[in-house]
């Protein structure tokens, strides 16, 4: 029983860090979808909102897997480290914004079918999907980063922790984004996960025998530190 829970009590843990990480990070692409939406007529914002949450987690996974095998060449792993330190203050700049209460707000009018814009279609579904992926490209690096360090190169536990992400965002995006912001400290509680997550990565990008900057300048001997291999 001990041994089972050493082997899979790690990545149980590893699968609910990517999903916090990935809900947590979503207000921004929430908001982008919904003003999005709401510039729709009434009878295709569902469509849009729905769409729009598969297209921002379907980028993420991919870029978020490329990120994962970029992590394992020698130095990248201290350089993602420091991104994501950054990805943490911009979090807590959001979190202290209030970027999930304007993003609840924003899903809801599009939601409204009173709400929003109500006159002609004056711009079709597929217009306003492609100005969600744009903007969910440019906005994809800190789901990426955050999921791709919690994975540590393990292929399958990124995909089925974004893809319990992705239909928890899908189906309930609005009720998430009411959730974060009637309770922000699981915002917080996020936050204080990823700096974990952030701390820890800068650690095994210093010191790992394999990619770490103090190995490869000659620095240190270094030793393993990885979680687990690729899968």
């Amino acid at each position: 029983m001990m041994e089972w829970l050493s082997l899979y009590g790690g990545d149980i843990g590893d699968y609910a860090k990517i999903i916090i990480a990935d809900l947590i990070l979503s207000g921004d692409n929430a908001l982008i979808i919904g003003m999005a939406a709401a510039g729709l007529a009434p009878e295709r914002r569902k469509q849009a909102i729905l769409y729009g949450m598969i297209i921002a987690a379907l980028l993420r996974i991919v870029f978020a897997v490329v990120a994962t095998k970029l992590l394992g060449i020698p130095g990248l792993l201290f350089v993602g480290g420091l991104l994501l330190c950054w990805v943490c203050w911009r979090l807590y700049v959001e979190i202290r914004a209030g970027i999930d209460e304007q993003a609840e707000h924003a899903l809801e009018d599009a939601e409204d079918p009173e709400k929003g814009y109500t006159g002609a279609p004056r711009r079709t579904l597929f217009s306003a999907l492609i100005s969600i992926t744009i903007a969910d490209v440019s906005m994809s690096l800190d789901n990426v980063l955050a999921v791709a360090a919690i994975a540590d190169q393990d292929t399958t536990k990124l995909v089925v922790g974004l893809g319990l992400a992705i239909l928890m965002m899908a189906f309930a995006a609005t009720l998430i984004m009411h959730i974060l912001t009637k309770y922000p400290w699981i915002s917080w509680l996020g936050l204080i996960v990823l700096i974990y997550v952030a701390g820890e990565m800068l650690y095994r990008g210093v010191v790992d025998v394999n990619t770490g900057v103090g190995p490869m300048l000659g620095l240190m001997e270094g030793w393993p530190t990885g979680k687990g291999g690729s899968h």
